[in-house]
């Protein structure tokens, strides 16, 4: 009898520690805090979690193979970029860290990195995402099947390019030196 007792209680506690268990327990994600902000789209939240954020592209703030491409496509300067990257990654640690959202998801809810992909909204209302390009600080990037705020992005995108918000506002600084 204490060796079954025993033997349900190890059980028990493997299945507690095990990475299955992370996933079994439900997460209430319209009121969870972000813990961790990696970049200017990419967050943790309280329950571990990383956050990928959809429609949205933010620079690189460390050299790796997407900022290396992303130099060769765009023509900037590495530095430059990883400039526009802290930009980013500033403006979204002020608005997020340590604060309460809310997530939306879309058709995919995780990437081939097994990141969650969100919307992210403030307990106010704010669409995060959206907030992040309207200043200037990402380019939309539209990856189906998740395109449900594309068109908005991309407007957005278009007028902080031409307003010259955020990393537009840097990009000109550095094309006239």
């Amino acid at each position: 009898m204490t060796q079954k007792i025993f033997s349900c209680f190890t059980v028990g506690l493997l299945f507690l520690f095990s990475p299955l268990a992370a996933h079994s327990v439900t997460t209430d994600y319209r009121h969870i805090k972000v813990i961790k902000v990696y970049d200017g789209d990419t967050i943790t939240v309280v329950n571990g979690e990383k956050v990928r954020f959809i429609g949205i592209d933010c620079p690189e703030t460390h050299e790796n193979q997407k900022l290396y491409r992303d130099a060769k496509r765009t023509g900037q300067d590495i530095a430059v970029i990883k400039e526009m990257g802290k930009l980013s990654t500033d403006f979204t640690r002020q608005l997020l860290l340590n604060k309460n959202i809310q997530l939306e998801f879309d058709v995919q809810k995780r990437d081939r990195y097994g990141r969650l992909l969100a919307y992210v909204y403030l307990p106010d209302g704010t669409f995060v995402n959206a907030r992040i390009v309207e200043q200037g600080l990402a380019s939309p990037m539209t990856v189906p099947p998740n395109v449900k705020h594309a068109q908005l992005f991309k407007t957005l995108y278009a007028q902080a390019r031409s307003g010259k918000r955020g990393l537009w506002a840097l990009a000109s600084e550095a094309e006239s030196k």
